[in-house]
């Protein structure tokens, strides 16, 4: 499943490899042509294309390819693209597929999928029913999705899953059900309960485990639990050979090749398998040839050490208050209208230090295109006014909002963005725009239909109308299957980046956006400017869905990463209720791993726009289940119990800990409260902060600045040490380097007690926090507070 791992690389380290010249070297080409680091693609039972386009930059130029016997390979007639399809079942877990092109050999890992076919079956024990569907984490609750047929008494449907735990609800005639006839549920924090499906065998003990163990000058040890059958080692997109690794008791000997040590950053991954599956991944950064030691060689150019920080530009900071402009109308609410935040603002904030001391390195802004300058009323009821303060309603595509400043002002604080080595990412929104738009008055048919059969209205169908629906009578949805719109957008798109050296797009409602338009954005930028500015571009988009349709929009030739909702759920539930068990916690996180790998560029968020702060459900100020906007509009939201303070901090330590981008919503670091949009889009507070804010804002800062100064945290390996319901201990590795992260969500104090691997037993580890422990026989023992943690350091 891990068909979406992915690593940006800056361009003159992505150069292709030719195959080996000596033992210790292998030839590079002076013309790159894969830009980044290949993904392994994930083979099905039937037959799998794969775009060339996301892979290479010319892939008409195609010599050969070579790939297993087992497997068999075409290529379309204009060149385009490749059908893989096995000749027999029994085809390798891992294998290479070799493209030649242009005189130089690509190596592309290939993945046998562990899709199961699954006969689900539901007995109405004599129940009479006309309509049977089944809507769960199969089908993204989508009951148009899981329509079943009736055979000798009983409801069936064929469904092809991944081994795993899938939460579901039958609907019995129009009526949602837990299955009657399933005792194994999940309690969900909402209300009620959930049925439960296991597919496939989810025993993971005997398949193979590969770590970092140690480094030497030119060459590394990946050590191995369980057998292995076959290993695959990359140094960038070639497959080394044996003249390069050898395996042994010790483990995996790895030659670094010479040719590394003209690049500044270069990369070596390795998988293996045995006859129980696929191990978990390595990922070993170079500088110059060696392994990467120290953090301070660290940039804000390697994606992996990105710290993120998601900001409303409107509701920031007022740097100019010339410029400020409320909508006049007095239908509109404060809270929905414009409250003078603007880029300049931005910029004093970047000035005066708050970010770095914070410890982030990433800014993501809001949406800054014009939007329009009066208010507009909501579609669904009640039906309110809103103003565009938020930037989602763009009425251009390539200009800047009058009320959050110019050109020169955004170019200032890019400027001073890069200057104090942070990136700048901009939201973006390629999927829809306002009716204000002007060029839809010529062009009326470069948008999707609203209208339905039925007098039904297209409007947010999110599901059942997915790449067509509009998010509001106002907002129509631009039809990206249109040669001319999808260049007309993507042209926009690049623009930003192009004109103001940004360094990246978050991607609204990527879902509901066509793979089409993705790949001709791809290929854009890595024509105007990741080739000829040597810089890479990182993207990242919003999906609410299953990891799997999280996972179809991640490769090379499309996104980088999206946002990882489904873990977020999950730590939400597990850090902010006291009824979710840590292991659901652990499960979740290893699924993650299973979708996106265990280096992935996910990002893991505190919160966003779209939903109620945290803490104000760990505080108990909000219920889970009730309507949050409502909560927002009918009453005011603060923090009810301190405790939320606590728990809010473990969340902030789960994220800064655990692999992919941490993401803080703005506020966040100190506990801003709120309920549903708009609660949750408050004014940022920069001053008079309580006891307990000025408490969590300085434990934000110090996780911030222990990841980016620890390897471990941000290449190690990963391993959970010991889970329960109450307890959970993991731990992150990058050769001597071990972080041991500890959280005990009881509100009382807790004895803690857990075994160490046997290569870190005889380390002595520091507590970011000081809480004494004892360690002896291999094992350390402490007491934890309620709701808290404890983070080792070696």
């Amino acid at each position: 499943m891990k068909n979406v791992y992915l690593f940006f690389t800056a361009i003159l380290m992505t150069a292709l490899i030719a195959g080996c010249k000596s033992n210790d070297d292998v030839p590079v080409s002076k013309n790159p042509r894969m830009l980044k680091l290949a993904s392994p693609i994930l083979i099905n039972y039937d037959s799998t294309v794969v775009e060339l386009a996301d892979f290479l930059q010319r892939p008409g130029k195609i010599d050969s390819m070579t790939a297993d016997p087992t497997l068999s390979v075409t290529m379309s007639a204009d060149s385009a693209r490749l059908t893989i399809k096995p000749t027999t079942r029994d085809f390798p877990r891992l294998s290479t597929l070799t493209i030649w092109s242009e005189g130089f050999p690509y190596s592309l890992l290939l993945e046998k999928t562990t899709k199961t076919r699954f006969w689900f079956t539901f007995d109405p024990k004599n129940k009479k029913y006309k309509r049977v569907q089944i809507a769960g984490q199969m089908n993204d609750w989508n009951p148009a999705q899981g329509y079943m047929f009736q055979k000798d008494n009983k409801w069936i449907i064929d469904l092809d899953l991944f081994p795993g735990k899938y939460q579901y609800k039958l609907i019995l005639d129009g009526k949602w059900h837990t299955d009657p006839t399933n005792p194994d549920s999940a309690f969900v924090v909402s209300g009620g309960y959930n049925s439960i499906l296991t597919v496939g065998n989810l025993n993971t003990a005997n398949l193979p485990v590969l770590f970092t163990s140690k480094a030497e000058r030119r060459s590394f040890v990946i050590g191995v639990r369980n057998k292995i059958d076959s290993v695959f080692i990359y140094w960038e997109n070639h497959l080394l050979g044996k003249d390069f690794w050898s395996l042994d008791s010790a483990g995996i000997t790895v030659t670094i090749p010479r040719k590394a040590r003209e690049f500044d950053r270069s990369y070596i991954r390795a998988w293996a398998y045995n006859k129980a599956g696929i191990s978990n991944e390595i990922l070993v950064p170079l500088q110059n040839g060696k392994v990467l030691s120290d953090p301070v060689k660290l940039s804000r150019t390697d994606r992996e050490s990105m710290i993120m920080y998601f900001l409303m530009v409107d509701r920031f900071r007022n740097g100019d208050k010339e410029i400020d402009q409320p909508v006049k109308d007095p239908e509109i609410d404060p809270k929905v209208n414009y409250m003078g935040g603007d880029i300049a603002g931005i910029t004093r904030t970047i000035e005066d230090g708050y970010f770095s001391n914070l410890g982030v390195n990433t800014l993501w802004i809001s949406p800054i295109t014009q939007n329009p300058l009066l208010g507009f009323v909501e579609y669904p009821a009640p039906h309110r006014k809103f103003s565009g303060y938020h930037g989602y309603w763009p009425i251009t595509l390539t200009t800047i909002d009058n009320r959050f400043g110019d050109s020169k002002a955004l170019n200032k604080m890019v400027m001073e963005a890069h200057g104090k080595g942070m990136n700048v990412i901009l939201d973006f929104v390629s999927h829809h725009v306002h009716q204000d738009y002007p060029p839809l008055t010529a062009h009326p048919d470069w948008i999707t239909s609203v209208d339905l059969p039925g007098k039904k209205k297209n409007i947010r169908l999110f599901d059942e109308q997915r790449l067509t629906t509009w998010f509001d009578i106002f907002l129509p949805t631009f039809d990206l299957t249109k040669p001319e719109v999808a260049e007309m957008v993507s042209d926009s798109a690049t623009f930003w980046i192009r004109e103001y050296k940004i360094d990246g797009f978050r991607h609204d409602a990527a879902k509901h956006v066509p793979e089409s338009y993705w790949r001709l954005l791809n290929q854009k930028l890595n024509k105007e400017v990741t080739v000829p500015e040597g810089r890479g571009i990182y993207q990242i988009g919003e999906t609410f869905g299953s990891r799997e349709l999280i996972a179809s929009y991640i490769n090379p030739g499309m996104l980088d990463a999206q946002f990882e909702f489904n873990l977020y759920w999950d730590a939400k539930n597990s850090f902010a209720s006291d009824n979710t068990s840590f292991r659901e916690l652990n499960y979740s996180l290893q699924q993650s791993f299973n979708y996106f790998g265990e280096h992935n560029l996910m990002g893991n968020i505190t919160g966003n726009q779209d939903m109620s702060r945290f803490i104000s459900f760990a505080s108990g100020a909000l219920n889970f289940g009730e309507n949050e906007s409502d909560a927002g509009w009918k009453r005011d939201i603060q923090v009810k119990d301190t405790i939320g303070y606590r728990k809010l901090a473990s969340l902030i330590a789960f994220n800064m800990t655990i692999p992919g981008i941490p993401v803080i919503y703005y506020g966040d670091e100190f506990g801003m409260p709120g309920a549903g949009d708009p609660d949750n889009r408050r004014m940022m507070k920069f001053d008079s902060l309580n006891a307990q804010e000025s408490h969590l804002k300085e434990i934000t800062s110090k996780l911030a600045h222990l990841r980016s100064g620890n390897l471990a945290l941000v290449y190690g390996d990963f391993q959970t040490l010991k889970v329960s319901d109450r307890t959970f201990v993991y731990m992150r590795s990058y050769f001597d380097k071990a972080v041991i992260v500890i959280f005990n969500k009881e509100r009382t104090n807790k004895k803690i007690e857990f075994e160490l691997p046997e290569r870190y037993q005889d380390l002595k580890y520091l507590p970011l926090q000081g809480t004494v422990y004892t360690q002896e026989e291999g094992k350390i023992k402490m007491t934890l507070p309620g709701n808290s943690f404890e983070i080792l350091t070696y």
